[in-house]
């Protein structure tokens, strides 16, 4: 068993500790209601600001069933080299436009470029699809509107739709310029790697992710389905370059490696970092934890590099 004592510092264990007082580890016992109103009190206790010049506002964009809305975050001195298509995490149940709001202006804030944050169809009132469907519309919207490239960026479940949407549009005439993964969850091997050595890990274990991917999928087996794992495709070529930045303590990592090995495979460019001693959902620690902060900032730098169409690692 994994001796967490030993590979999570003090500061970290901190943010674990002030983030089960809001959202304890049970909370997946409770009804889809009460997690989201756990989830979104989390997040306005987590929520940091913006920063000095970013402003943003609510729109929507049309979606293949309903509206999709979206916030458009402006920097006062903006960097027009390209924009950021931000797809959020929470297990495809939770979050929305407010859930991750500091998270995207800071990227607004740090990088220049504009940041438009989706707020995706949520699970179980809208299955397996509909997540991917609204992250494929927001895309063609951005492709379609923008003078400029586009650039994708999520945590988590948003890392898998960012995925799957740069698996989607490699066909495409303006397909992204990159893609930045953190922490995402890409459908892996479950019976091996960080799949097994964090399968209890703080913030996020197995058990936590067979339900949200029941409750996604609504229970069918969709394995193969490169929409909802993109591990599972058969073709890696012509991705465009990706950053993958996983935590060490947290069963999705290996997926991080697993996606970089098959794009290099394929010849295309691909770089991952795990970070060490970090858990899932570190991005709410960036400002109180020493490694979350050095890690964001790759995070910040991967994003402004890869939206210049510039490969440095």
């Amino acid at each position: 068993m994994t001796d967490y004592s030993k590979l999570i510092d003090a500061e970290t264990w901190a943010f674990i500790e002030r983030t089960n007082s809001y959202y304890p580890p049970d909370t997946i016992d409770y009804t889809i209601a009460q997690q989201r109103e756990i989830y979104h009190r989390m997040c306005r206790e987590f929520f940091a600001g913006y920063p000095e010049g970013v402003t943003a506002e609510i729109t929507a964009i049309a979606g293949p069933a309903c509206d999709i809305p979206i916030r458009i975050y402006r920097n006062a001195k903006p960097d027009r080299a390209a924009m950021v298509l931000y797809l959020h995490g929470g297990g495809f149940i939770l979050g929305g436009l407010d859930s991750h709001d500091d998270v995207c202006a800071e990227l607004c804030g740090r990088t220049g470029y504009e940041v438009v944050s989706v707020d995706y169809r949520l699970a179980p009132e809208h299955l397996h699809p509909a997540a991917f469907d609204d992250a494929m519309s927001a895309f063609e919207w951005a492709a379609g509107t923008y003078d400029r490239p586009v650039l994708l960026c999520g945590d988590s479940a948003g890392g898998n739709l960012c995925a799957a949407v740069a698996h989607a549009t490699r066909g495409h005439a303006k397909k992204p310029i990159g893609q930045v993964l953190i922490y995402p969850g890409l459908g892996g091997d479950r019976a091996r790697g960080s799949y097994v050595t964090h399968a209890e890990a703080p913030m996020l274990t197995i058990r936590d992710l067979e339900f949200y991917k029941n409750i996604r999928t609504g229970g069918v087996d969709q394995t193969g389905d490169i929409t909802l794992y993109p591990l599972a495709d058969a073709d890696f070529a012509n991705l465009p370059p990706t950053m993958l930045i996983t935590a060490q303590c947290d069963p999705l990592s290996s997926d991080g490696e697993a996606y970089r090995d098959r794009i290099v495979a394929a010849g295309g460019r691909a770089t991952w970092f795990e970070e060490p001693g970090l858990v899932h959902g570190y991005l709410r620690a960036r400002h109180t934890v020493g490694r979350a902060r050095a890690s964001f900032t790759r995070i910040v730098d991967a994003v402004a590099t890869l939206g210049k169409g510039a490969w440095t690692w």
